[in-house]
């Protein structure tokens, strides 16, 4: 597995292969198709993150010391956007993914990009990433 510098390379380089912004969200839009599905059990409202304009659902589950993420959004652009999240953080340690300052999504220009009601679900959608992580670091301790 990769680490998560490397994931963020393979994904800022990923972008840099697209000219304008159209085509970037077309390719949001394919990643949203690969996103790791999300069990239709976890589709409830204990995982569902708020802030968010459209439905997402972020299950977190914890194996070997590591936090994986599944997730499913109502919309097929947010499920990209969650993809972006999910690909670099999912199968890290929870303070990994507490250290990590996401500073890929900058270099991408996503944020510059999002309208501010998709700015704000991302934002959501980080802030929940890090709680699962901050709870999870607090169990282990």
């Amino acid at each position: 597995m990769n680490t998560m510098k490397e994931t963020e390379e393979e994904l800022i380089q990923e972008f840099e292969m697209f000219d304008d912004w159209m085509d970037k969200y077309n390719y949001i839009i394919e990643l949203g198709k690969d996103l790791p599905m999300i069990d239709p059990q976890f589709k409830t409202e204990e995982f569902l993150i708020s802030g968010c304009q459209s439905q997402v659902w972020l299950h977190p589950d914890m194996r070997d010391g590591k936090l994986y993420f599944s997730a499913d959004s109502d919309a097929i652009i947010t499920k990209g956007i969650v993809n972006l999240l999910i690909r670099v953080l999912s199968g890290h340690t929870p303070q990994e993914i507490l250290d990590n300052d996401l500073s890929y999504i900058d270099a991408i220009g996503l944020k510059n990009h999002l309208s501010p009601t998709r700015s704000n679900g991302l934002a959501s959608m980080i802030k929940q990433i890090k709680l699962y992580a901050l709870a999870y670091t607090t169990q282990q301790s």
